[in-house]
């Protein structure tokens, strides 16, 4: 990671107690840092400014320019200091400063707005004043900061999204492709942040579920870097063979068990839908099955399949040339389960996970599928292929099968799989299909807490109608019509025997145009999910 994350405890701060105001921010300041993050909320600069509404009230915002000598003040005269949401006031250290014992070489002052109401509060306002905040602090010359949570909120039960949101920002900015490991720098320059390191800060209150939250927050970074890194990786590197390995490096890294199949051994399991995908490539396929045993030993787990093509040319069904260079990312599924899975293993969740991904190249050469070829899966339904280039569905289909053997609690498959969806939802939502209402109402909630949003999408009986084939069980395409659900709809044939739900991450898995480079979604929202299974 190009960040660190910490905490620390100021046992008795309180900055909404008039009694220990004084002393709450005498013990903040003393620290060496270079910046202190405090929020402030409109109610307090009311008080500060003496408005009517407020002029019996004692803010912390009085004390703080009591103890800086007159710097908030002086800023507040500027018109720096002000009560819009998301405002930054950086003040930096003078002279005044020490006479009150003040250490810290800046304090940064965030305004809230009216977050302190709960009315009003939200995550997604609350992930504007983080931006803010995040942004002042990078870019310039501060290396370490301590951002002190009771002053953004006093709740204990929203401490733990709201440091586990400032982290998850934090990582995604300070992410830079290729400093995890040095082998996979690919830029002889790339320019990178001098802030390194920060401190969240809280009272006795929230000690707890700061903790916890910083750890949680931690783990799911290092898998959103993971996942960003191999989506980012170029596919004459970032091959089939190079995520078997890089699954294989996580058994030692974080205890995880890793099985992988070869070719002969998954032809033994009769995944022919899986193969026809991958025999227009000169590179093998593989077939990859990570488990985190967190839970107990008789605790059904929840399955998570990724789809792994590692570059996709739409085979015989070639894609137009353009930008065809982003099916690099056609393995972001795949990316994801595995960032998930280490970010189970690093915060040692007690859980029992299992990751499956089946990864290959979708290539055309005189040994590819063609259109019009029959392929039998490996649940015995056949499978007429009317486009080479909806493979993804191929691939997942004999994992979906695969993982029956598990008797999954509830199987995710994750995957890249659709540009209709991309129509449908554009870049905001990843699209979700289920029929499971108590999944679709976790995930949905799991969205919201990480900002890594979904959108549900039908899964209705009538769309089968479009996959009908005269010669074969099924129809591997629906036309461009409910592109996305008939793909769906697809998958559904081959998950009757247990809960299921399918995340189209097509619009949301990597960015293009100037921002390229792959999200780390769904991540997030895999790693919320799991934190709040029973």
């Amino acid at each position: 990671m190009t960040i660190q994350f910490s905490t620390k405890i100021f046992p008795q701060a309180d900055l909404q107690s008039p009694k220990a105001l004084n002393s709450s921010l005498k013990s903040l300041l003393a620290q060496s840092s270079d910046c202190l993050v405090l929020g402030y909320s409109k109610a307090d600069l009311d008080a500060f400014c003496g408005t009517k509404a407020a002029k019996n009230k004692a803010g912390f915002v009085a004390e703080l320019d009591h103890l800086l000598g007159g710097s908030v003040a002086h800023a507040n005269l500027l018109g720096d200091l002000d009560d819009k949401q998301s405002s930054v006031c950086l003040l930096r250290a003078e002279k005044s400063w020490t006479t009150n014992g003040v250490k810290v070489k800046r304090v940064l002052l965030l305004s809230t707005g009216d977050l302190h109401l709960e009315s009003v509060r939200s995550l997604s306002s609350f992930s504007k004043v983080v931006r803010a905040g995040l942004k002042a602090l990078s870019g310039g010359s501060i290396e370490n900061a301590l951002w002190f949570v009771p002053s953004f909120g006093q709740k204990a039960e929203l401490i733990a999204e709201e440091v586990r949101l400032t982290i998850q920002y934090a990582g995604d900015q300070a992410y830079r492709f290729g400093v995890r490991q040095p082998a996979m720098k690919f830029k002889a320059k790339d320019k990178a942040d001098t802030f390194k390191h920060l401190v969240f800060a809280g009272n006795n209150a929230c000690a707890k579920e700061l903790k916890s939250a910083v750890e949680q927050g931690l783990a799911m970074v290092e898998g959103m870097h993971l996942a960003k890194d191999l989506g980012n990786l170029p596919p004459n590197v970032c091959t089939p063979t190079y995520l078997a390995k890089t699954a294989q490096g996580l058994s030692k890294k974080v205890g995880l068990k890793v099985e992988v199949l070869g070719k002969k051994q998954i032809e033994a399991l009769g995944m022919g839908s899986f193969l026809s995908v991958a025999q227009g490539s000169a590179t093998p396929p593989q077939f990859i099955v990570m488990r985190h045993q967190g839970g107990k030993a008789g605790d059904a787990p929840i399955v998570l399949v990724g789809k792994g093509i590692t570059f996709d040319t739409g085979g015989i069904s070639l894609k137009p040339g353009e930008a065809m260079d982003e099916m690099k990312y056609d393995m972001c599924g795949a990316a994801s389960v595995i960032g998930t899975l280490y970010a189970a293993g690093l915060m040692k969740l007690n859980k029992n996970v299992i990751g499956v991904i089946p990864t290959c190249e979708n290539m055309p050469s005189g040994q590819a599928t063609r259109p019009g070829d029959i392929v039998k899966s490996m649940s015995g339904q056949t499978i007429e292929i009317l486009n080479t280039d909806a493979e993804g569905r191929l691939i997942l289909c004999d994992a979906l099968t695969y993982v029956e053997r598990f008797k999954p609690k509830a199987v995710i498959d994750i995957a890249t799989l659709t540009g209709a969806c991309i129509i449908a939802l554009g870049h905001v939502h990843s699209g979700l299909f289920s029929e499971d209402e108590d999944l679709v109402n976790a995930l949905t909630k799991a969205g919201k807490a990480s900002l890594d949003t979904v959108w549900r999408l039908p899964l209705d009986a009538a769309y089968h109608e479009q996959l009908k084939s005269n010669f074969a069980d099924v129809a591997n395409i629906g036309g461009r019509p409910a592109g996305s659900v008939t793909a769906a709809c697809f998958l559904s044939r081959f998950t009757e025997k247990y809960k299921w739900a399918h995340l189209d991450i097509a619009g949301t898995a990597w960015k293009s145009g100037a921002a390229k480079g792959s999200t780390g979604r769904p991540v997030p929202l895999l790693v919320n999910f799991l934190l709040e299974q029973k």
